[in-house]
């Protein structure tokens, strides 16, 4: 759309939605939506109240930008700089993975083990292992205060931006960002360690969508050839680093949870071991609870 000088909200965002809907985005609507609000620096609703204000040369450049990128499958997080996750809002760029909802069942889990240990021990621990954006680390420590996180990730410019949201949610001195491979860099053993590891199999990865393989980070979310490489490895390094009566937090995909439960077995034999589903009734969170009277884990990588 060639633009003459007059173009009001209103066709910015039919012209919007066309482009995207062309390109088979999945909601073309919302999508153009968002990114004019995001620069106009308004509400969405403020787009409606305001349909016939005719958008100004670099908005309307701007826009065109945006959409331009979108209709080219880059994810409208990146675009917009944030995604929000738990009630939070999280800055976001290509860095790192995007926070997603059905991980905020780790999050629940987590808040739930981590209020027992609270009410138990009146201290509590956790290791947050590949933070990323540092989403879940910040979640925890916002809504469990007196936690100590330790936000571990193999990326240095993850860590970056798991710095910039700390810093925006006032935790900086409570979630300690480590850089390294899982739980090697942690100073302390923990009560609670969760894990939102890369769990992909290598063979799925031509099925994902272009948002994802074209500009997400394929180290969080390559899970190496049968998708569970870097859990085990997890598992194979916990012992040490967890507390008595400690616990193991993982997502996984959604065929996994069987998988994930036997390797659990494996390493920790007398465990309670336990599943939990997303709000789509899919398996998401495997819970471990290992018992100390054997020794501890068997096995290792």
């Amino acid at each position: 759309m060639a633009r003459s000088g007059e173009e009001m909200i209103s066709d910015a965002l039919t012209w919007g939605r066309s482009m995207l809907t062309e390109a088979e985005v999945d909601s073309p609507q919302l999508d153009a939506e968002l990114l004019l609000a995001h620069v106009l620096g308004w509400q969405r609703a403020q787009l409606y109240t305001h349909a016939e204000q005719v958008l100004q040369s670099q908005d309307w450049a701007r826009f065109a930008e945006l959409i331009t990128r979108r209709a080219q499958r880059e994810p409208l997080a990146y675009l917009v700089g944030h995604q929000e996750f738990y009630g939070l809002d999280f800055f976001v760029d290509g860095r790192v993975l995007i926070p997603r909802p059905e991980t905020e069942v780790l999050v629940e889990q987590a808040i739930a083990e981590g209020t027992r240990f609270l009410k138990g021990k009146g201290h509590l621990a956790i290791a947050d292992v590949g933070t990323g954006c540092g989403a879940i680390a910040i979640a925890l420590a916002f809504h469990l205060p007196p936690a100590e996180v330790y936000a571990i990730d193999l990326s240095a410019p993850a860590l970056d931006a798991a710095a910039r949201n700390c810093r925006r949610y006032s935790v900086e001195g409570r979630v300690h960002l480590l850089q390294g491979y899982l739980l090697a860099p942690l100073p302390q053993s923990v009560d609670l360690i969760v894990a939102n590891l890369p769990y992909v199999a290598r063979a799925e990865a031509a099925s994902l969508p272009l948002e994802i393989v074209g500009y997400e980070p394929r180290q969080a979310w390559d899970g190496g050839v049968g998708g569970l490489e870097l859990i085990e490895r997890l598992l194979a390094q916990v012992g040490g680093y967890l507390n008595d009566e400690g616990g193991i937090l993982l997502e996984v995909g959604a065929t996994q949870g069987a998988a994930v439960q036997g390797m659990a077995t494996r390493y920790f034999p007398t465990a309670v071991v336990e599943i939990f589903q997303d709000g789509a009734g899919l398996d998401r969170v495997v819970s471990i609870a290992p018992a100390r009277d054997d020794g501890g884990m068997k096995g290792g990588l």
